[in-house]
C-alpha cells in the first residue's frame, strides 16, 4: 500500500481533533469476504487508539499510490459510529476499476493507507426522520447498513424497513448481519428483491423475484408512503425508484438519494481551444471542458475522490473566466459567490484562470 507521503499525518484522540483537510493513517486489521466479488476492510487508527466520530451514511476518501501515480477514491463507511474504535469500507470488484480492484487484490491485515474525511450530507444526522425506509441495490447497501446498525444500536424500537435489490442470492451483501438485525430487533423489517435465480423462503425476510416495482413495494412495505425514503444504488436504479414513487404521489420532500456515479456527460464546449491557467502553467482543455482533466494533465496536486461532484474534495477557485457548474452539492452560497467550483464537475465556457 502507500508508503510515506510528504503530507503531515496526525494521531489524535478523536477524529474531531483533526482538520478535515489533514490526512490520517489507517491500519487494516481485518478483511472479510462478503460475496464472491465484495470485500469489507476494517481499520483502526495507526498508532494510539482513536475514537472515530462521524455521521451514519458518510464516506472517507482514500489516498493511494498505484504504479507510482497518486489516486484518490471515496468509499462510504459501512461501519457504524455506535462502534467507534474501528471503521470499515466495503468494496466491490469492478471491471476496469483501478482503485477498487487494487484494494481487493492487495490490501491485507497489517497494511497501512492514508485517508481524509469523513464527509457527505447523505446521512441520518442531516436528514432525520421518525420512520425510515431504506431502498438499496448492489453496493448502495453500504450507507443503509451503517444507518441500520446505528439505529438498532442506539434507538430502542426504531421503526426501520430495509428493502435491498440484488442480482442473485449469491450477490447479497451483509446477508447474515441483516438476518441477525431482523431476528433481534422487532422494529427492523427486512425484504429482498432478487433479479435472477431462485427466491428462497426465508422466515425473517420476504423475497420477491425480478426488479422492484410499485406493486412489489406495496406488498413489502404497505405504509411506505408514510415513511422517509433513503435511496442508494446504481444511477439507473435510483432514477427508476425516484420516478416510480413520484408518479405514485409520494411527498418528494421526504425522498433522499445518494450517488456514486459520474455526472451526466457535459455538453460540448461552444468553442474549441479554451485554455486553463493555474499559476504560471497553461494547458488546453479537451472537448469536455472539464477543469479536472486540465489539472490532472498538468500533474498538479488535487484530490478527486468521487469524480462526480459529491464529495467536495476537488474544490478550487476560478479567478478569471466563466464556467458551468454541473454539480454544486457541497458548495455554500458564500463558496459560489467567491468563485469556488468542483473541478470534477465544472465545465469551462471561456479561458480559465484557476487557484487550487
Amino acid at each position: 500500500m502507500s508508503q510515506h507521503r510528504d503530507a503531515a499525518f496526525l494521531t489524535a484522540k478523536s477524529w474531531q481533533d483533526l482538520p478535515a483537510s489533514v490526512p490520517f493513517r489507517l491500519c487494516c486489521i481485518e478483511r472479510i469476504d462478503e460475496t464472491h466479488d465484495v470485500v469489507t476492510f476494517r481499520f483502526e487508527a495507526a498508532g494510539e487508539p482513536v475514537r472515530f466520530s462521524y455521521k451514519p451514511g458518510q464516506f472517507i476518501t482514500l489516498l493511494l499510490e498505484i504504479g507510482g501515480e497518486p489516486h484518490s477514491r471515496a468509499y462510504t463507511l459501512s461501519s457504524s459510529p455506535s462502534r467507534p474504535y474501528s471503521i470499515s469500507i466495503t468494496v466491490k470488484r469492478v471491471e476496469g476499476g483501478k482503485v477498487s480492484n487494487y484494494l481487493i487484490d492487495n490490501l491485507r491485515p497489517g497494511h497501512a493507507l492514508d485517508a481524509m474525511g469523513p464527509s457527505g450530507s447523505f446521512n441520518l444526522v442531516d436528514i432525520p426522520a421518525d420512520r425510515y425506509l431504506f431502498l438499496s441495490a448492489g453496493c448502495g447497501i453500504t450507507p443503509m447498513f451503517s444507518m441500520s446498525r446505528w439505529l438498532t444500536d442506539t434507538r430502542v424500537g426504531a421503526d426501520i424497513t430495509f428493502v435491498h435489490s440484488a442480482r442473485s442470492v449469491d450477490d447479497l451483501i451483509f446477508a447474515p448481519k441483516l438476518e441477525s438485525m431482523a431476528n433481534n430487533h422487532s422494529g427492523f423489517r427486512l425484504g429482498y428483491v432478487i433479479e435472477q435465480g431462485n427466491c428462497p423462503d426465508w422466515p425473517y425476510a420476504p423475497v420477491l423475484p425480478g426488479r422492484l416495482t410499485l406493486s412489489g413495494l406495496d406488498s413489502l412495505v404497505s405504509d411506505w408512503r408514510e415513511r422517509t425514503l433513503y435511496v442508494c444504488g446504481p444511477e439507473a436504479y435510483m432514477a427508476a425508484v425516484e420516478a416510480m414513487v413520484r408518479d405514485a404521489g409520494f411527498a418528494m420532500s421526504r425522498f433522499h438519494k445518494e450517488s456514486f456515479g459520474k455526472p451526466g456527460a457535459p455538453v460540448k464546449s461552444s468553442g474549441q481551444g479554451f485554455m486553463l491557467k493555474v499559476g504560471d502553467k497553461l494547458h488546453p482543455l479537451g472537448e469536455s471542458g472539464l477543469l479536472l482533466e486540465g489539472i490532472e494533465a498538468l500533474k498538479l496536486p488535487i484530490i478527486a475522490a468521487c469524480r462526480s461532484g459529491v464529495c467536495g474534495a476537488c474544490k478550487c477557485q476560478v479567478l478569471e473566466g466563466d464556467v458551468e457548474r454541473l454539480s454544486e452539492m457541497t458548495l455554500t452560497e458564500e463558496d459560489k459567490a467567491n468563485g469556488m467550483v468542483l473541478a470534477c464537475s465544472a465545465r469551462a465556457l471561456s479561458n480559465i484562470s484557476l487557484k487550487l
